[in-house]
């Protein structure tokens, strides 16, 4: 059985937000807690990974990332090379656009080793955080595979995805 472990952007993940809805309506999905979810620093998130990993077999463990959330799986799993099961990187927030003016310390430079495990990024075609030919970069340097869901905005709470049923096929690809 596998262990899924929410890693949220900038912010957390609100209650409107797909990754709430997992963590309180389904079994098996646990948040990891950052300390600092408005001004965050890489090297503590990518800790506070390890530390919750750590607790866990790496063969079952399954990351959900999301928007800020995705780089700090890239920068963790460049910086510890475990290998787990896998994980769903969902609406990776282009950190290097113009727009992304929010407060952050060392993610820079964006993450763009290969990750040596299962990952799969799911993107938008409309994400006006991330333009679909970064995403497809993103997912061609992190050697994952790319489903561009279509006009569906950031894949969060205000886009629409609370309830996000779909998330449960890309689970399902990573389990295989």
């Amino acid at each position: 059985m596998s262990n899924y472990f929410l890693v949220p952007g900038l912010g957390n993940s609100g209650p409107a937000h797909w990754q709430t809805w997992l963590e309180k309506d389904h079994k098996g999905f646990t948040r990891i807690q950052q300390k600092e979810w408005e001004a965050p620093d890489c090297a503590t998130w990518i800790e506070q990974i390890d530390k919750t990993l750590s607790q866990h077999d790496p063969a079952e463990i399954i990351l959900l990332g999301h928007s800020l959330g995705c780089a700090t799986i890239a920068h963790w799993a460049a910086r510890y090379r475990r290998k787990i099961k896998g994980a769903l990187l969902v609406a990776p927030s282009d950190l290097e656009a113009p727009v992304y003016t929010f407060p952050n310390t060392g993610f820079d430079p964006f993450p763009i080793a290969p990750i040596h495990f299962k990952t799969i990024v799911v993107a938008s075609s409309d994400d006006p955080w991330v333009s679909p030919e970064r995403a497809k970069y993103f997912a061609k340097n992190w050697g994952s595979e790319l489903f561009d869901i279509g006009p569906a905005g950031h894949i969060n709470g205000d886009s629409g995805h609370g309830p996000w049923p779909q998330c449960f096929e890309f689970i399902k690809k990573l389990e295989l």
